[in-house]
């Protein structure tokens, strides 16, 4: 399913508050506005990226354009960004002013699950089925908003490279989790330093953090300089010491109870999800559609794979998408 256009795809980009706190929304395709029940001209399906960690919509800029035009141009795809982990436009505070407290702790783990819930519950129309594309810790919190809110209408979750048992056991988690759980603070001084340096310069300092990939994303670079700032640092370092701290057991349960609607991908050198964890979900859920990755891959896909991995996940729901 390709599309044939070559016109320009339409993006429309928002910065909103969703829970009191400062949220960058990608949006593909013409549709802008899914909340109006009684418009006759609503998709009967929306496509929804949940991010990994950081959690900027930028990252996955090429990739929903690219989704979007492997889906024929026939459903909205929309990113949101993790609360707090977008640098908002100038006039825009990361918390809301008011009074009302919409929710406890809305940077942390928990929060963000319930941050994805009130964002549908608000900008979506319950009649619109869902397929969520959810990324590293994205698949965690995914797999709870499933839990938390059986009501909703989700056609399939896509769980791309799935970080959702024993962060802190994998390789990657050994070497991170002491530098989250006791030295983040630390950081947080030569970021602010940093900050005051010219965009340029921040996009050169970027660009040879990335030196190593023989292609890189574009709009990861540009998107990469809001790291600069200290107040998303502050937010994506404090979810990620969470996330050391509360992803530990499976939710096998939940797994369990949605095993038709879910799709795993799993990487073959992935420090932060290692392969024997595929192993082992692959013996408890033999009839599951889990799947290994047999084109080296890296967890970032974003960085230098969104237009593979969009093919790849075109093709996987070309079943599911001629039955609707």
């Amino acid at each position: 399913m390709k599309s044939s256009s070559e016109e320009p795809v339409p993006l429309h980009e928002e910065f909103i508050y969703c829970c009191g706190a400062a949220t960058h929304v990608l949006k593909c395709g013409p549709w802008k506005d899914l909340s109006k029940d009684e418009s006759k001209n609503l998709p009967r399906l929306l496509f929804m990226i949940i991010p990994g960690n950081p959690g900027l919509a930028g990252y996955y800029r090429t990739f929903i354009q690219a989704l979007y035009c492997g889906l024929n141009q026939q459903y909205p795809v929309w990113v949101v960004s993790h609360a707090g982990h977008c640098k908002p436009p100038s006039g825009m505070e990361m918390v809301e002013d008011t009074d009302i407290k919409e929710l406890e702790d809305v940077f942390g783990l928990n929060g963000q699950v319930e941050h994805k819930l009130n964002f549908l519950k608000k900008n979506v129309s319950k009649d619109i089925k869902l397929v969520l594309i959810a990324h590293s810790i994205g698949c965690y919190i995914t797999l709870e908003m499933m839990k938390r809110a059986s009501e909703l209408q989700v056609l399939r979750s896509v769980l791309l490279f799935p970080t959702i048992e024993r962060i802190a056991q994998s390789p990657q988690g050994k070497l991170m989790t002491p530098l989250l759980c006791k030295l983040r603070y630390v950081l947080y001084m030569p970021v602010y330093l940093l900050s005051f340096l010219p965009e340029g310069v921040k996009a050169s300092l970027v660009r040879f953090a990335l030196r190593g990939m023989k292609t890189c994303d574009e709009s990861s670079i540009t998107t990469s300089v809001n790291l600069f700032s200290v107040d998303c640092i502050a937010n994506i370092l404090y979810m990620a010491s969470q996330e050391m701290l509360k992803v530990v057991e499976r939710d096998s349960t939940t797994i369990k109870q949605n095993l038709k609607k879910l799709i795993f991908y799993y990487g073959t050198g992935d420090s932060w999800c290692p392969q024997h964890y595929y192993d082992e979900i692959k013996m408890d859920f033999p009839d599951g559609d889990i799947r290994l990755c047999e084109k080296g891959l890296r967890h970032a896909f974003v960085l230098d794979a969104s237009k593979e991995m969009a093919a790849m996940i075109t093709d996987w729901l070309q079943d599911d998408l001629t039955k609707l």
